[in-house]
């Protein structure tokens, strides 16, 4: 599998394609044989973490026997996300502690990488960089020779985004979203990249949403020679040239076999990169008019939940996931739209001046069965 530079800071090389760690198989030989077939194809750097359940737990066991040396592997903790013990805060000790706690799990001696889990506003960015707060605690472990490299993931504003990776020469790596769906981080992709930061991307699929079945979709990836709208969700990604890697969940085989498949097709043209760039903003421009899930059209007097229904409407009509809409439409709990009695207080609220009482009626129809 061909590699490249994964930034300029750390001096190492990864494919296109990287191992997401959260969502491995419940069976856990099936899940040990999986990540093995992931790492002996070629895939090397692996993202896990403290809170994703058994993950570390089973990265420990597939990475015995000769592994564990064929990998880049990296984990991250944060307080706001996942507090292991009462006291966890964003001190140095407590990260440290975490670091302990994160290699003994995964039964290695030392991390490639320890990130700083979801940055997501100034004030934690603030905290973590503090003296004597995370990133020190990093930097220590780094000295004494149990961290290779330091990075952080986040979902924060690009607006803080882009002044952080101004301010931080100690980042390595940044990890953050970005797939065909979901553009808001490109400026922020591209400004780590020319600072020589290592760049990963997570949810090239849309978590999912990029693989369901969708005519609409599907229509638009013959049209650039896609073989599936997740081989064009891949591919896509791999275009974007300050793009270092992406994280694939490996929940199966078929996942894994995929995302190489794609990656082995290569990235698209200029001018098909365009054409993708145009059907997706003319379908967030139909849904941008359509329901914002701004709620004051609630509470209905019936106990409907409009919004979500709204939500699963968009879905069917706009980006043609029709089974799907009509699966998360069955799962809605209360009343469904088969209950609007037709009141008109919900038209009188609505900032977007939507006909749901008609929108009700094409719920029933469309989602009957």
């Amino acid at each position: 599998m061909e590699l490249h530079n994964f930034g300029q800071r750390n001096g190492q090389k990864v494919p296109g394609l990287s191992i997401g760690a959260m969502r491995f198989p419940k069976d856990v030989t099936c899940a040990i044989a999986l990540i093995r077939q992931a790492i002996d194809k070629g895939l090397r750097y692996i993202d896990t973490s403290r809170g994703y359940g058994e993950s570390e737990f089973v990265l420990g066991l597939a990475l015995r026997d000769g592994y564990r040396e064929k990998v880049i592997l990296s984990t991250k903790w944060s307080p706001w996300i996942t507090k292991i013990a009462p006291e966890d805060d964003t001190s140095s000790d407590s990260i440290r502690r975490r670091i302990d706690e994160s290699m003994t799990r995964l039964g290695v001696d030392y991390l490639d990488y320890f990130q700083l889990w979801n940055i997501d506003s100034r004030e934690h960015y603030d905290q973590a960089i503090a003296k004597g707060g995370m990133l020190d605690g990093i930097l220590k472990a780094k000295d004494e020779g149990v961290v290779g490299h330091i990075g952080f993931t986040t979902h924060d504003s690009v607006e803080n985004l882009l002044t952080y990776v101004e301010e931080a020469d100690w980042c390595e790596i940044l990890l953050t979203t970005y797939n065909m769906m979901n553009l808001q981080y490109a400026p922020v992709i591209e400004a780590a990249h020319a600072k020589g930061i290592g760049t990963i991307v997570m949810n090239p699929v849309g978590g999912g949403k990029l693989a369901q079945s969708s005519q609409v979709l599907m229509t638009l990836a013959k049209e650039v020679d896609a073989a599936s709208v997740a081989d064009m969700a891949i591919r896509y990604i791999l275009s974007n040239q300050h793009i270092d890697t992406m994280l694939i969940g490996l929940a199966k085989v078929a996942d894994l076999n995929d995302s190489i498949a794609s990656l082995d097709r290569g990235g698209f043209s200029e001018s098909q990169i365009k054409r993708i760039d145009e059907v997706f903003a003319d379908i967030k421009g139909q849904t941008s008019s359509f329901c914002t899930a701004c709620k004051y059209c609630m509470p209905c007097p019936e106990g409907i939940d409009i919004p979500a229904i709204m939500s699963c409407i968009q879905d069917e009509r706009y980006w043609g996931w029709a089974d799907a809409a009509s699966e998360r439409y069955g799962k809605l709990k209360g009343k469904k739209a088969d209950a609007c009695v037709k009141c008109g207080k919900c038209e009188e609220a609505c900032t977007q001046h939507l006909n749901i009482m008609a929108e009700m009626t094409y719920a029933v129809d469309t989602f009957r069965d």
